[in-house]
């Protein structure tokens, strides 16, 4: 953002609604005459199309897909790439230079306070939405085995604009400056995250209610790719019908809403989430039976006489994303199966899928996550010893912040059941020390570490 806005990007540059960094770091960059800056004006200057600039969305998927400075190279395999980056051939190696030309690396820690302060107001707020989600899908941790979810706020771009992109097992949000946090979006979008895979899991299931598409054919305000795409639709309706079950006040209206707006199929949802939710199973697991319940008729029925909206509800966000469906495939689909397994209490089907996924791949962090699912097998079929030494075995790969905590509070437990309270100790608090550890993990080694300081209160219990 830096390199465009110093080429002369100025989409909404007066907004009240810019972060004053942009202003700041673009008149900065300007004023010491770089060599690389007439390079960029050049270069964007030959990719007008009709006398029109590149549009920005493009610059977002760029970003997205490469791995930063200093050298900006890409991410992706060739056949891999994002066909929207066509027209940014050599954009990388530019970037390259201006990044060292214009001290951007410097400019950044200079930048820092700013970035930090402005990222206070947006996190208790985002953490409060996406935990509400996990608690209402019953989602353990962040999602799927070896998937992604990244929000990005970015300081220096136009303001009151949300990018999405989903590329392999990613999925990305970028947000420009805006009056508030833009949660309810951010809900959406999130929830869509959840619930894409369920999609293809069950494609069997799903492709037996396809004949609905044909009732959203004729909703004008409804977007082509809905259209053309069940397993879009699908997730997009139940997404909105999770939304308004969460939103009870405006709940019914939301429905309706989305109806008018073709999302045909979240009447039904939002009456089926109500069986959902009085039930313990989660929604990774109930999601096949929601589906399979469908009547087509029934459906075909609720839908005769309904007036669709000739256009989307106005909103004063402009809203960009790639609708693209990610299929887990590979050690990931081999772990989220034996994940799976282990949900369904089927211990001894579970194992080999954990051993199998150690042979697929060299990564550490996708190593940890099969010992981790290993170790707990070993702890709930009573070995003790060979479940601690497969905890152990996690915390020496490279886990992530759910995982090393989680291992850690295990050993606790294990070290605590044989009276080993020294070493109890010491687990409960590296898990404690984890600097991304989830609340509820955290809450539990808390009440570890009472226990144990406290074991009078326990025995009251």
């Amino acid at each position: 953002m830096a390199a465009l806005n110093a080429a002369g990007y100025d989409v909404d540059a007066q907004s009240p609604n810019n972060h004053p960094l942009r202003a700041a770091v673009t008149q900065h960059i300007q004023a010491r005459n770089l060599a690389t800056v007439k390079e960029l004006k050049e270069y964007l200057e030959r990719r007008k199309v009709n006398g029109r600039p590149l549009d920005l969305s493009r610059f977002i998927s760029f970003a997205l897909s490469v791995d930063g400075p200093p050298n900006f190279n890409y991410k992706f395999a060739a056949h891999e790439m994002p066909p929207d980056l066509a027209p940014l051939e050599g954009f990388d190696r530019l970037l390259t230079r201006f990044h060292k030309e214009a001290e951007i690396d410097k400019l950044w820690t200079e930048a820092q306070p700013a970035i930090d302060k402005l990222l206070e107001g947006y996190q208790e707020p985002f953490i409060k939405t996406i935990s509400n989600v996990n608690s209402y899908l019953r989602n353990p941790t962040s999602g799927y085995v070896g998937r992604h979810f990244q929000i990005f706020v970015e300081l220096l771009g136009p303001p009151n604009q949300i990018q999405t992109r989903e590329y392999k097992d990613d999925y990305y949000i970028v947000l420009t400056p805006a009056p508030e946090p833009q949660l309810d979006y951010l809900r959406y979008a999130y929830i869509r995250y959840l619930l894409d895979p369920l999609s293809f899991k069950y494609l069997e299931q799903l492709t037996k209610k396809k004949p609905l598409i044909d009732l959203a054919q004729a909703a004008p305000a409804l977007e082509e790719y809905y259209k053309n795409d069940f397993q879009l639709l699908t997730t997009a309706c139940l997404a909105k019908a999770i939304e308004a079950r969460l939103n009870k006040a405006e709940g019914p209206k939301m429905v309706d809403l989305a109806l008018k707006e073709g999302f045909i199929m979240v009447p039904y949802f939002y009456e089926a989430l109500a069986v959902y939710e009085k039930q313990e199973v989660s929604m990774r697991l109930y999601y096949p039976d929601m589906i399979t319940a469908i009547d087509l008729k029934k459906e075909d029925k609720r839908l005769q006489g309904v007036e669709f909206a000739a256009a989307k509800t106005t909103k004063t966000i402009k809203v960009s994303r790639t609708e693209q469906k990610s299929e887990i495939t590979g050690v990931f689909k081999t772990l989220e199966d034996a994940e799976d397994l282990y949900r369904a209490k089927k211990y001894a089907e579970a194992k080999p899928v954990f051993l199998r996924a150690l042979q697929e791949t060299p990564e550490k962090p996708l190593h940890a996550k099969a010992y981790y699912g290993l170790a707990r097998i070993a702890a709930l079929q009573r070995d003790p010893e060979l479940a601690v030494k497969l905890f152990e075995k996690v915390l020496d790969l490279e886990p992530d912040d759910t995982i090393r905590s989680l291992s850690n509070v295990n050993l606790g437990h294990l070290w605590a059941v044989n009276n080993e309270q020294d070493k109890a100790v010491e687990h409960y608090k590296a898990a404690l020390a984890v600097k991304g550890i989830p609340p509820a993990i955290k809450k539990a080694a808390e009440k570890a570490l009472l226990e144990i300081s406290q074991p009078e209160k326990k025995k009251e219990k």
